[in-house]
């Protein structure tokens, strides 16, 4: 069972090389394919994941659903591993996975905690034990057999912000959704750059609109206005 690992990118120098070095590091010989898909970064992404061991593709079209649709298409594996650039994955991630397939788990995501000892965003991390969608997030990274997801169609591409929550709703009425019950490393530089409580009235004010059906443009804009980035 081939793992193809999908991680969409945009200035993630700093983060790239040592994603992919663990991807491979941790992975029995010949068990995954590691795909980048990057939108043209200029701090030197591609060149830093190419040095690693990664497959570098170029994105043909902005936005995570895009770049993770395109990675898909080019991907041999008989799932996929969607992984975003700033996360810490687990050692023991390949068998994990392999595991949950062969139980008849054809979508699933890990749990999560912050590298950070902030004392809410341990509160946020054990809410990931749950399954409820707001629960959920890309963060968590996304596993799906290669038939589910094309059975899917994949990401929905009008999705420039909550893609993965999106995906998620359309797996569940398919069947299943699996949470693994180990943990991958999340970054907190939202929360480091902004306040908790800046960043939880952004999360929900973007739920509220998904859920309302609002255009996922309007959903971008209004996330992004309140809050900073760097």
């Amino acid at each position: 069972m081939l793992l193809s690992v999908i991680i969409p990118t945009y200035n993630e120098a700093d983060n790239i090389g040592r994603l992919v070095a663990e991807l491979l590091r941790y992975a029995p010989p010949g068990a995954v394919e590691v795909l980048v898909v990057d939108a043209h970064s200029p701090d030197g992404t591609a060149e830093a994941a190419r040095r690693a061991g990664a497959t570098v593709l170029p994105a043909p079209a902005p936005g995570r659903a895009a770049q993770m649709n395109y990675g898909a298409r080019y991907a041999t594996g008989d799932v996929l591993y969607f992984v975003h650039a700033d996360v810490g994955i687990h050692p023991d991630y390949v068998a994990t996975i392999r595991a949950a397939v062969g139980q008849g788990h054809s979508a699933g995501c890990y749990r999560f905690r912050f590298d950070s000892q902030h004392p809410l965003l341990r509160i946020n991390s054990y809410g990931t034990r749950f399954r409820g969608l707001m629960s959920r997030g890309g963060d968590q990274t996304l596993f799906i057999t290669r038939g589910l997801f094309e059975q899917l169609g994949g990401f929905d591409e009008r999705f420039v912000i909550m893609e993965d929550f999106e995906i998620i709703q359309r797996i569940r009425r398919q069947g299943g959704f699996y949470i693994v019950p180990q943990d991958v490393v999340v970054s907190a530089r939202k929360y480091e750059t902004n306040s908790w409580l800046r960043v939880q009235l952004a999360n929900l004010t973007a739920f509220s609109m998904f859920f309302l059906r609002l255009p996922p443009t309007r959903i971008a804009r209004t996330y992004k206005a309140l809050l900073n980035y760097r």
